[in-house]
């Protein structure tokens, strides 16, 4: 039997954020949304709506979903909310995913030959 790497372990409470985290995360315009987020250390509707081409109200739904799971925060600056990604776990998440595309753009994939423009 193999020992746990002590320096790998991750408990069971942690694999249950990631999880979450990535449920929340898994439908491709929150993905989006919270790439850029982090990306531009926050900004507001309008900007995301325009940025992903999809309407006002599909983007303010899926920030809905985003902050009811505790992963982006809004904060009021007179007529508009500037939203920011606020946990630190779904910014290691997001930071994993765009390592990962790099170095797909530079030919060490290993994940086939597909490529997906975020």
């Amino acid at each position: 039997m193999n020992e746990i790497n002590s320096a790998t372990y991750i408990s069971p409470e942690q694999y249950e954020v990631y999880a979450n985290i990535l449920k929340v995360i898994a439908h491709p315009v929150r993905l989006c949304i919270v790439k850029e987020l982090i990306e531009n250390g926050g900004c507001n509707v309008s900007t995301i709506y325009s940025a992903l081409g999809i309407p006002q109200s599909t983007v303010s739904q899926h920030l809905a979903k985003l902050r009811t799971a505790g992963l982006v925060t809004g904060d009021r600056r007179g007529n508009e909310i500037i939203y920011t990604v606020e946990s630190d776990e779904a910014n290691r998440v997001i930071a994993c995913m765009i390592m990962s595309a790099q170095k797909s753009k530079e030919g060490k994939s290993t994940m086939g030959n597909k490529n997906y423009i975020l």
